[in-house]
């Protein structure tokens, strides 16, 4: 054969194949044979999500370049099967010291210089596309969309925002049948929790977002199906009258980025037949999320931290003899406190500074507040400081550099920044979280992002980010009820640490509450219930929301809350169902705690546990806090049982509504 005409030959065989892959779904099962992912190669790129042989969605997925369409008329030039198995450590664990990462890989090369990847976990699937672009390219959109089969339940939290994507991720949990959810309706933050109404529930969320603004939903009003949208890139931004940095120009693309880089992942949890507590052990964020860019992380310090925003003007008794408020008197108290119960951190909250909208001010602390010696008094008792800091003091200080605010504090001996009101999920503002956390770890910081969106995953590749906002905590008071915060565990808190700030020693049913603010600011919920959120609520940086007096009034219960810790070596879903209730049990070294939550549906709520995740051969105390017998209509009533217990023991959980069971073994 001549070299024309194997040439030729080639080239038929190129057409044939590709004819065939056009044709033909290539198909990815996760290791365990489960769930299967079928792409289509056509006019389109899409595929199709099944489990046990049950179809689940189908999506379409393309990127829109200003100067083409990735994913239209592909034309696939190769594909790579491979198999990831690997053991991730992570230098902050929220569920386990080791993470599991084991999956089967798929990667598809298109003629056009990009590629797609498909991940096939046994709980779930990931995918994401990757450009090899010479120089910048804009990104006018990504085209993703979820078809549904059927009529699914969505639980969702709308933006809040209905001009635009201004968002604080702190509405409350709405639910909706996806045949219903029209245009013109708000649009949804991710995740998105999908309830296929047939035993099987699909988690839904993104990661490894960089140079990239966050994803946002909305309705269709066709076939089920929900689409995506993103803000547009800011291109001037101003300082209002209030200090809030405001977006006065957008571009006509979502990102300007890198032309060779790999894109978020669109990642989905898919849990076995009514198996929900799936979700709550799923570590899908940290098989995706990229590795530590920290040397040297020995100074990087998770744990409890006294938090005054709530409580700074309700403590009382004998030690008390001050006017309470942001001054140096009432920190000396907090950090006595902590240091006596060994909480490493108290926190600052928002008005110790004379003006905190100007970085060339915002280090003048009001009078009353001698920082510098409430910084040192915490290091005498071992106590570290951390301060609010507003979002755009912080990023005017980054932008002009011209002296170098985390520098100053870090100087000072403070620990780090509790950064506030970013408000959006732009590029821009993605890009802003990256610089500060790294800026942060340059001088040895912690952080935590409050006015935020959800994690992505950056906290790993900054192991000093802590916790994040971007949640319905419990500073809302009375807005903050069971029935909302039992999709956490199955929901915000899923995607990464959470801080929903519990420890309210004042508890209530929601029809005796009368208000959530003020000097006896009280939280819905029973004692157990909010003892048990210290087990359940996941955040390297847990907020103790109650003042000293009444913590001292509670010595048992508090003695429980100070000795929850706040990184897990193994986390075990006992029995779940998403929005109803949750009762987990975590290990750290020989310990475990377990912790259960239940909403405001039924009068009471009774599981039988059996403690098969103890090792065998010993006997642990098991030391239980539970729901009394008047509960359900007063939410202090508790009772304390202690009795021994072994592997493949029983134990009896009774839960009353909007109550919990709390325990320790060991």
């Amino acid at each position: 054969m001549s070299v024309k005409n194997i040439s030729l030959f080639s080239l038929i065989l190129l057409c044939f194949m590709s004819t065939a892959y056009a044709q033909k779904p290539l198909e990815l099962l996760s290791p365990d044979g489960r769930i299967k992912v079928s792409v289509n190669l056509a006019d389109k790129i899409s595929y199709t999500v099944s489990s046990h042989g049950t179809v689940l969605f189908q999506s379409d997925l393309n990127l829109q370049l200003s100067t083409e369409t990735l994913g239209k008329q592909p034309k696939l030039a190769g594909q790579q099967r491979s198999e990831i198995k690997e053991d991730v450590k992570p230098v902050v664990p929220f569920k386990f010291s080791t993470i599991k990462n084991h999956c089967n890989k798929l990667l598809l090369h298109f003629k056009g210089d990009y590629s797609v990847e498909f991940r096939a976990f046994d709980d779930g699937i990931a995918c994401r596309f990757i450009t090899r672009k010479k120089g910048k390219i804009e990104v006018l959109n990504e085209g993703f969309n979820l078809s549904l089969p059927d009529d699914y339940l969505l639980h969702l939290q709308y933006a809040g925002d209905t001009r635009g994507f201004a968002s604080v991720y702190e509405e409350p949990y709405s639910h909706i049948a996806s045949k219903d959810w029209k245009p013109g309706f708000q649009m949804a933050v991710l995740p998105l929790l999908i309830d296929t109404r047939k035993g099987v529930k699909i988690l839904f969320s993104e990661a490894d977002i960089n140079d990239y603004p966050n994803m946002f939903l909305r309705g269709e009003g066709v076939k089920n199906r929900l689409s995506a949208a993103f803000p547009s890139a800011p291109l001037e931004q101003t300082v209002d009258t209030s200090g809030l940095i405001k977006i006065t120009k957008e571009a006509d693309y979502i990102a300007k980025t890198a032309g060779t880089r790999e894109f978020p992942w669109r990642w989905f949890i898919i849990t076995d037949n009514n198996n929900d507590g799936q979700i709550i052990e799923s570590t899908m964020v940290g098989r995706l999320a990229p590795p530590c860019a920290i040397e040297d992380v020995s100074w990087i310090q998770p744990g409890q931290a006294f938090w005054d925003y709530i409580n700074r003007d309700t403590d009382y008794g004998p030690e008390v003899t001050y006017r309470q408020g942001i001054n140096t008197p009432t920190y000396k108290r907090y950090i006595d406190f902590a240091a006596k119960n060994k909480i490493p951190y108290v926190l600052i909250d928002a008005g110790w500074s004379v003006k905190h909208e100007w970085v060339k001010t915002s280090h003048e602390v009001i009078p009353a507040l001698d920082l510098p010696e409430v910084v040192r008094y915490g290091k005498s008792k071992n106590v570290k400081i951390g301060i609010w800091m507003f979002y755009p003091a912080i990023q005017q200080d980054l932008d002009e550099n011209e002296y170098n605010l985390f520098e100053y504090y870090s100087k000072m001996g403070v620990a780090g920044f509790k950064i506030d009101f970013m408000d959006r999920s732009d590029q821009w503002i993605v890009n802003f979280y990256e610089q500060a956390a790294k800026e942060a770890a340059k001088h040895k910081m912690i952080v935590e992002f409050h006015g935020s969106y959800k994690p992505v995953g950056l906290e790993y590749k900054y192991p000093n980010i802590l916790s994040y906002e971007g949640v319905r905590g419990l500073e809302y008071g009375s807005g903050t009820i069971p029935d909302n915060s039992l999709y956490l565990p199955f929901m915000r808190n899923v995607t990464g640490p959470m801080s929903f700030t519990p420890g309210s020693l004042l508890n209530t049913q929601p029809e005796h509450l009368k208000q959530g603010w003020g000097y006896n600011f009280a939280s819905v919920g029973t004692r157990a219930h909010h003892l048990a959120y210290f087990v359940v609520m996941e955040s390297g940086l847990q907020m103790l929301s109650e003042n000293p007096r009444r913590f001292e009034e509670n010595p048992d219960c508090s003695e429980f809350i100070f000795s929850v810790p706040v990184i897990w070596d193994e986390t075990k879903s006992l029995a779940a169902e998403a929005g109803q209730y949750a009762i987990v049990a975590k290990r750290n070294g020989n310990k475990w705690w377990i912790g259960g939550i239940t909403n405001n549906a039924e009068r009471y709520r009774e599981f039988d546990i059996t403690l098969n995740f103890l090792p065998a051969g010993k006997t642990f105390s098991i030391h239980s806090f539970e729901d009394g017998p008047n509960a359900n209509g007063q939410g202090m009533d508790y009772n304390i049982n202690r009795k021994e217990v072994k592997k493949g023991d029983t134990i009896h959980v009774k839960m009353a509504r909007n109550g919990g069971f709390a325990a320790v073994l060991e």
